[in-house]
């Protein structure tokens, strides 16, 4: 049971049938973990950085069928943060410790390239030993050059899935799949550090299509990759659809920490949803990245991807001590550094 695991460690590569048999098979789990562990301590120590997740938007102008902000869930209650809102996430975020701030919405047109510049900015101006990272969705070359320019570090886009067929079940026909990756790839081009990632368990998935997904990060080379499990939202066409399990989840983190040792990876706030402990077993698997809520508590249930999301009640400062603890409880430590990717040649050989 450890030859499958060592190969996938050692080369950061399997074929076809041995990443399938990997990720169908529950037999190499306890091998798989262990290994993805040691070599996030191996890159990261004991170290697991935390990002200020502020969520500014819930209005989105798509229609992808397993969201809950989708533009025609006409029951959401849509809400905007004011710039003045997102300094004052900030304020209190950069006294609690956080070096990195996440500001993350639906696909909304009254967040301008001018009021996104200007946004960060102020955050750039007032924080300057701070990390910025965007995750406002598929854009022109123009506007994230104009960002990146403004101040922005980093920039997250799950691609959700890299093979056509499934992504035409996802999504509406007006959204391209092309689109989405010629964006990953013109952030790349641009220098920021590029983020993206994967549902598991969504609807129609194959395993040929997680394997898809790791082929195309493989191109990518993405410094942050987001995953999780995909928890159906009631107001969604796939409102009735069963939602991505844990197992298989931890699986594919732990897949991914040893075909990408150098990456950031987050235990996601879906994982602690689906189970009590989802994101203590997250950073067992690999994960070295917690995202806690700076956004007003106001609005937080407001910004329903999926239903039964969890902390939507926290404050800040409960948001950031409850996960300190857990992340203490699992074996490892909250710091307080931007946490910027390692290099991929550190520790090698």
């Amino acid at each position: 049971m450890t030859a499958i695991v060592e190969e996938l460690r050692r080369g950061r590569n399997l074929p076809e049938a041995a990443l399938k048999e990997l990720i169908e098979c529950a037999d190499y789990d306890e091998e798989l973990f262990r290994q993805a562990d040691e070599v996030r301590r191996q890159y990261y120590g004991t170290d697991v950085y935390i990002r200020g997740l502020i969520e500014l938007t819930n209005y989105c102008k798509n229609d992808c069928f397993y969201c809950g902000i989708r533009r025609s869930n006409t029951q959401a209650v849509r809400y905007r943060l004011s710039r003045q809102d997102i300094l004052e996430c900030c304020r209190e975020g950069y006294a609690l410790g956080f070096r990195t701030f996440v500001l993350q919405g639906g696909e909304d047109g009254y967040y301008t390239d001018d009021r996104v510049c200007e946004i960060v900015s102020d955050i750039r101006a007032q924080y300057p030993d701070c990390a910025i990272t965007l995750s406002l969705g598929e854009k022109p070359y123009e506007s994230y050059l104009a960002f990146f320019k403004a101040g922005a570090d980093r920039y997250l886009l799950r691609h959700e899935t890299a093979d056509e067929t499934h992504y035409r079940k996802l999504h509406p026909p007006e959204q391209k799949l092309s689109v989405r990756k010629q964006c990953l790839w013109n952030l790349k081009k641009i220098g920021y550090q590029v983020g993206s990632g994967f549902m598991v368990g969504s609807p129609y998935q194959t395993t040929e299509n997680l394997i898809s997904d790791l082929r195309f990060l493989q191109e990518l080379e993405p410094a942050m990759i987001g995953i999780g499990p995909f928890i159906p939202h009631h107001q969604t066409p796939f409102g009735e659809y069963a939602g991505g399990t844990l197992t298989l989840s931890l699986r594919m983190v732990a897949i991914l920490r040893l075909m990408f040792p150098y990456a950031l990876i987050p235990a996601t706030t879906a994982l602690g949803t689906i189970h009590p402990q989802g994101r203590e077993l997250g950073l067992k698997a690999g994960a070295n990245v917690v995202m806690p809520n700076l956004s007003p508590v106001k609005v937080r249930r407001l910004y329903e991807l999926y239903d039964n999301k969890i902390c939507t009640g926290e404050e800040s400062a409960e948001c950031r001590g409850c996960l300190e603890k857990r992340v203490a409880s699992a074996g490892y430590r909250i710091v307080t550094a931007r946490g910027d990717v390692a290099c991929k040649s550190r520790r090698e050989g």
